[in-house]
């Protein structure tokens, strides 16, 4: 079986996390399985790579910027490949352009136009572990590019679709896709299953599982997603072509997107949420209960908002999902 995995940031932030990360890699490759992985940088490194630069350029070309922010996955890689030679397993390390991930030239927010995989197959029949940078690629002048934050989800679905892989797991620090937050929200509930189109507008509303454009690529190539613990063995979160319930305004998820200066946007994804919706009611009419302040925004056909105080945003989806989910 041949099998995609993608690690997040969290997952490899120190050596400790990189030594356990190893370990899930091994067992995997251990069944009798080809596997390719793919990283991101460890922890904050990117964000601390920006600052890097603005020390020296408060408005660094995009261009420049990408070739310095590749550098953290490339480190991430190289780290991971000397543990897991540590532990006497074949591996390799590659950078995106060697691993044949080909963009255009929007730096800074490059799409992925083809993954030529000969590279990799290459090491594959060496029983070689292949581990990726994720988030980069290179373009036709060969200049690196990078992918947009969460770029390393669209990397793995990349590979995964090239390589016609039989799995795509992607590990992350919560275990698989919930009705809302794990880490906000104790009592949310994990899906077994979701479908691209509500995976894809919880991802555009805020989620932080997965990268929106991670979803778009997955659902043109026939990917079905694995989401994952990368920290404790639990049951995961399958993203497909799944049939969706028929029962009207059946509602998935609550996120809450603090990307606003002055507000936060929480939201409920389902189906069928219109102004009228019970599902509706039932937010607004929480969100009152509560003495949160509120404004409405216009109901979508599988989501539904209002503009809330940033600081009311945790308290806000709590309420809203105790209301929905809980009681």
């Amino acid at each position: 079986m041949l099998i995609v995995q993608k690690f997040g940031g969290s997952s490899v932030a120190d050596a400790r996390r990189i030594e356990h990360v190893a370990q899930i890699i091994a067992q995997t490759y251990n069944a009798g399985n080809e596997l390719v992985v793919v990283l991101s940088a460890q922890g904050d490194t990117t964000d601390e790579l920006i600052e890097k630069a603005r020390e020296i350029n408060a408005s660094p070309s995009k261009r420049e910027l990408d070739a310095l922010l590749s550098v953290g996955e490339q480190i991430s890689v190289s780290l991971m490949a000397m543990q897991l030679e540590k532990m006497r397993l074949p591996a390799l390390s590659l950078t995106g352009w060697q691993a044949g991930i080909e963009t255009d030239s929007v730096y800074g927010d490059a799409r992925i136009k083809t993954a030529s995989t000969e590279r990799i197959r290459a090491e594959l029949g060496k029983n070689r572990i292949v581990v990726v940078a994720g988030f980069q690629g290179v373009n036709e002048f060969d200049d690196i590019t990078t992918l947009g934050r969460g770029g390393s989800d669209t990397t793995a679905v990349a590979l995964a679709a090239a390589l016609h892989a039989d799995k795509c797991q992607i590990y992350t620090d919560v275990e698989g896709v919930f009705t809302a937050d794990p880490r906000k929200v104790p009592k949310a509930h994990r899906h077994e299953t979701i479908s691209y189109d509500e995976m894809l507008e919880l991802a555009n509303l805020g989620s932080q599982v997965l990268h929106s454009r991670s979803v778009e690529l997955a659902q043109r190539s026939g990917v079905v997603l694995e989401v994952l613990s990368s920290y404790v063995k639990s049951p995961s979160t399958r993203v497909g072509a799944f049939d969706e319930s028929t029962e009207k305004a059946a509602v998935t998820g609550i996120t809450a997107d603090r990307t606003m200066p002055d507000a936060a946007k929480v939201s409920i994804v389902g189906r069928g949420l219109t102004g009228t919706s019970g599902a509706v009611e039932i937010m607004l009419q929480a969100l009152g209960e509560a003495d949160i302040d509120a404004q409405p925004l216009p109901a979508g056909e599988r989501s539904f908002s209002a503009l809330v105080p940033k600081e009311e945003a945790d308290r806000a989806v709590r309420v809203i999902h105790r209301k929905l989910f809980e009681e």
